[in-house]
């Protein structure tokens, strides 16, 4: 990552509270910022927020409102607690590390791993055990792993309202699209994209009455079980750079608002 964009990820993760005034997502999901952010509380019923220390708990009332819902659906399905991840920032914008989005307080991760019991401890959020769903090899599903609650989880999150899309990983994917029977409709809804193997990525519609608020373009047509699928396995259009790779010094310029965001008091 280049020096100026390192720094302007830093300025924005160097803010620990939000903006006053109604919430506004503002730009793009991953060229943007946040007015008026609000905090999730760190537990709830059927969830927790781990990697507390990151400060990433922030989005709109909107985004705050699905995780709580879909985590007394989980509840009420029998299903353990989920592991909450980065939503965003107090102010959006860009971080210092692991994302290029999340920038608008309209996306968050949540984790596949459940374990059942107490809340943790704040300290033990910070590491807390969060296995992948695919192989250490790539080469497919770890069914030592996987389970039909994961499926059951996929998909209570795919037919709740406001959802734009959810990102998983293309083995995840293909796993749901050779084996969901009935109703296939929720499919629509999973896209593939890199990563995404430990966690799932929820991504919601901009707010009515967010006129700065930039959708994104449509994807599959139907399940996304054809062409949109196989293209990931033959000619995949993104790839996860090696762990050791320096950070792209390129990031899409944030809209002229985002700057009073950014300063305000």
């Amino acid at each position: 990552m280049c020096t100026s964009v390192a720094a302007a990820a830093q300025e924005w993760g160097q803010v620990s509270t939000p903006t006053a005034g109604p919430p506004q997502s503002i730009g793009f999901y991953t060229a943007g910022c946040l007015q008026g952010a609000q905090a999730l509380p760190l537990d709830g019923p059927g969830y927790e927020v781990i990697r507390i220390s990151r400060n990433r708990y922030w989005g709109q009332p909107v985004t705050l409102d699905f995780i709580k819902t879909l985590s007394e659906k989980v509840r009420a399905a029998g299903q353990a607690p989920l592991y909450i991840g980065d939503i965003g920032q107090p102010r959006g914008g860009p971080a210092i590390s692991g994302h290029a989005s999340h920038q608008t307080g309209l996306d968050a991760d949540i984790w596949f791993e459940r374990q059942p019991g107490p809340p943790l401890a704040p300290a033990e959020r910070e590491n807390p055990r969060l296995r992948s769903l695919v192989r250490a090899a790539d080469d497919g599903i770890d069914d030592g792993v996987f389970t039909q609650q994961h499926v059951a989880l996929l998909r209570l999150a795919a037919e709740m309202p406001h959802l734009d899309r959810i990102f998983v990983n293309k083995w995840i994917k293909q796993r749901l699209c050779q084996t969901v029977t009935g109703n296939r409709a929720w499919l629509n809804k999973i896209v593939v994209w890199v990563g995404h193997d430990e966690h799932f990525h929820i991504r919601l519609h901009c707010p009515p009455g967010n006129p700065q608020c930039q959708p994104q373009a449509g994807y599959y047509a139907d399940d996304g079980c054809g062409e949109p699928l196989d293209i990931w396995f033959t000619r995949p259009p993104v790839k996860l750079p090696p762990p050791d790779a320096p950070q792209a010094p390129y990031r899409p310029k944030l809209p002229a608002a985002c700057a009073a965001v950014l300063k305000a008091p």
